[in-house]
């Protein structure tokens, strides 16, 4: 009787996010160590507890997290490196998970160290940023009868825009233009559909005119005035219906970070942060997004070259690292208002927007 045949690569890395978001553990190996880890935001005290058993509390912190709670310095941060501090009270573990809890007890740096195995801390972080949960872990080492659920070395190899496939296209009339045609395009490894919405007639081998627009709900659904997201939006469809072209639209709410976790970050600006540094504080980076996914949909697509409507400069690198040719770039720069006179020149100054 032959074997059952082992889950692809995909469906691990799909069962690891789907434990982190309900609070379960995972144990990830590098084929020497293995280390569980449970997700400090989600579970409760009796979770703790039966996951740590008689180990002392350790919680693996993001890079952006440790930084913004003194624990390392920030110009000494990068990608590779991630904080792990033992020996603390469960209670102090979720203060430091906690971005909105005012008061913290400062670790002694005797009580913290850099991770043992970058490898292995590096999967789990990226992971919990992928699952939109805080980038703060409680781990342990993996006990003789705990199965593996992800070696590290599948996650390494993950792209984001691998497996995406065209899902549907149909038409979609919208206030621009009532022969608008969406396609729909779907995610391997996440419950996330982006569209790209086709406006305004075609034009031969004209150069299309392009938006990359990331989700965000509370301006493009709710009209909330602290971004310039919902005008950006619909400025957007509109040059583009006169000109013909695509609106990417991508599910990648809060730069990537999730509605739950923007709204953390919105929480921290109400305490005096700016934009960046409140994503910091909540210890993500300044920008999660990933453009590799909009490359990919324009290739499927058939686009090869296009008229960027933007003012960020990363978008246009990304497209180009990903051969998609931008040809021009089109400002798209909009009054601001009281409440996001700030954002806006945070984004100019610190994330290197094209602003005036």
């Amino acid at each position: 009787m032959s074997s059952a045949a082992a889950p692809s690569a995909e469906r691990q890395v799909d069962a690891a996010l789907a434990a982190l978001r309900k609070g379960r553990q995972i144990v990830l190996s590098n084929g020497e160590l293995s280390v569980a880890f449970l997700s400090a935001e989600l579970a409760d005290d009796a979770a703790i507890a039966s996951f740590l058993g008689d180990t002392a509390p350790r919680v693996l912190l993001s890079t952006e997290r440790a930084a913004r709670l003194g624990l390392v310095d920030p110009a000494d941060t990068g990608a590779s490196f991630v904080v792990e501090l033992d020996s603390i009270t469960i209670d102090e573990a979720l203060a430091l998970a906690n971005p909105l809890v005012d008061q913290y007890t400062p670790v002694k740096p005797a009580r913290q160290r850099t991770p043992t195995v970058p490898q292995i801390a590096d999967a789990a972080i990226r992971l919990a940023k992928m699952a939109e949960v805080l980038p703060a872990l409680i781990y342990r080492y993996a006990r003789e009868d705990e199965a593996v659920d992800l070696p590290v070395e599948l996650l390494e190899t993950y792209s984001p825009e691998r497996g995406l496939a065209l899902s549907v296209s149909t038409n979609l009339p919208v206030h621009e233009d009532e022969k608008a045609k969406a396609f729909i395009f779907r995610e391997a490894l996440s419950d996330r559909n982006h569209l790209a919405l086709w406006l305004g007639k075609e034009k031969g081998d004209a150069t299309p005119l392009v938006r990359l627009h990331s989700e965000c709900l509370t301006g493009d659904a709710l009209s909330s005035l602290k971004c310039d997201c919902g005008p950006q939006l619909t400025a957007a469809k509109q040059a583009i219906a006169a000109d013909g072209g695509y609106l990417v639209y991508l599910r990648q709410e809060g730069r990537g970070i999730g509605l739950v976790n923007k709204m953390r970050a919105y929480s921290m600006q109400a305490r005096g942060l700016d934009t960046v540094d409140a994503n910091l504080h909540v210890g993500f980076g300044d920008d999660e997004r990933d453009y590799r996914i909009a490359a990919e949909m324009l290739r499927q697509l058939g686009v090869s070259e296009v008229r960027l409507l933007t003012n960020n400069p990363e978008k246009i690198r990304a497209l180009e690292a990903e051969g998609i040719a931008v040809v021009e770039r089109i400002p798209l720069e909009l009054p601001s208002n009281p409440h996001n006179a700030k954002y806006l020149a945070t984004k100019r100054d610190k994330a290197g927007h094209m602003l005036k």
